[in-house]
């Protein structure tokens, strides 16, 4: 498949006679001819930057929407998660670092069109699809075709991301999105020039957009790694952020590190800690808070705002009581619960 020769590319630009620079991300690669951006997946070709994996997958895997995670978005449904190789962050903590940071295209294990993709997500009964495992950004183009080809037969898309976009590609790549989980990494710039080879304020810049600009349902994941990211002043940071820029009512995950790719070294986050800044979180005026990758009894509940019965009870990844109806409105004060739940 060679559909990257012909998909019109705005997004990048002619810097000299031999060389092009990629506009996709912030990091705005300079490439010679031949040459990959720090993506991997995006490089220059006959003077130009094209998706040299377009059309190309890495994973494809039937999931509970929950694992994204989104837990109020189509809560209890199952998703057909696409991935394919490359990601614009370098983390040196990486779960998925085999096909985010590969050395080669080895990884790229089927060939799917964005109808073949759609097709295959309503014979799976998946009423969405999502773009997640690596960083489905730098697969731009194949995502928004994909994309559109999902909702031209009624599936809602996800993207799970760390939101390292530039503007002009910012708005191409959300407008075909339904719902986001974005990887907010820490409060502060310093971790992510020194642990994610990037910047902070471009994500924030994402996920400001995403709330006053669109109408993507959005939810937040936060990796704690001790020592690194977990200090109360920091959590407390983060989590007042969110609550001023994106609302209360926006779930914040707090997921757990376990030593991977290039930070061994350090220990996991344990339940305690988890625990310990979720109620950190809440005490910033966070609504809805979740805790992934340990066993909290109740971590994965979701609870009404306003008079805190139990409106979803998980287990794992799995939703066994649901008390909501499809407007999200308690059952005991009516209040309604922020989410997709048709």
């Amino acid at each position: 498949m060679d559909r990257q020769a012909e998909t019109p590319a705005p997004f990048w630009r002619r810097i000299d006679e031999t060389r092009v620079q990629c506009e996709v991300c912030p990091h705005r690669c300079r490439l010679s001819e031949g040459e990959r951006g720090r993506c991997f997946a995006r490089e220059a070709r006959d003077g130009r930057v094209v998706l040299g994996t377009y059309g190309r997958v890495s994973s494809v895997s039937d999931d509970p929407i929950e694992k994204k995670p989104l837990y109020h978005f189509l809560p209890g449904t199952r998703t057909l998660s696409i991935g394919t190789v490359g990601c614009n962050l370098s983390c040196r903590f990486c779960q998925n670092w085999s096909i985010s940071k590969p050395m080669d295209l080895r990884a790229l294990r089927a060939t799917l069109t964005p109808d073949q993709v759609a097709a295959l997500a309503v014979e799976s009964r998946c009423p969405s699809v999502a773009f997640t495992y690596n960083e489905p950004i730098v697969s731009l183009e194949y995502v928004r075709d994909t994309a559109r080809a999902c909702r031209d037969r009624g599936l809602r898309t996800v993207a799970v991301t760390a939101g390292y976009v530039a503007g002009a590609a910012r708005r191409a790549f959300f407008e075909v999105m339904d719902a986001a989980n974005v990887d907010l990494k820490a409060i502060r710039d310093g971790f992510y020039r020194r642990l994610c080879g990037a910047r902070i304020a471009p994500v924030l810049e994402t996920l400001r957009y995403l709330r006053e600009e669109t109408d993507v349902w959005i939810e937040v994941t936060q990796l704690v790694l001790p020592d690194e990211n977990d200090a109360d002043e920091d959590l407390a940071a983060s989590a007042a952020w969110c609550v001023a820029n994106l609302g209360p009512d926006t779930p914040l995950h707090f997921s757990a590190f376990y030593p991977a790719f290039r930070l061994t070294d350090h220990r996991p986050a344990d339940a305690r800690l988890l625990v310990h800044a979720g109620a950190i979180a809440r005490q910033q005026g966070a609504c809805h808070v979740y805790l992934g990758n340990v066993n909290v009894s109740g971590g994965g509940d979701t609870y009404c705002a306003t008079c805190g019965v139990t409106l979803m009870r998980r287990e794992g990844f799995a939703l066994v009581e649901r008390r909501i109806d499809r407007d999200g409105r308690c059952p005991d004060c009516g209040a309604v619960c922020p989410g997709v739940f048709r």
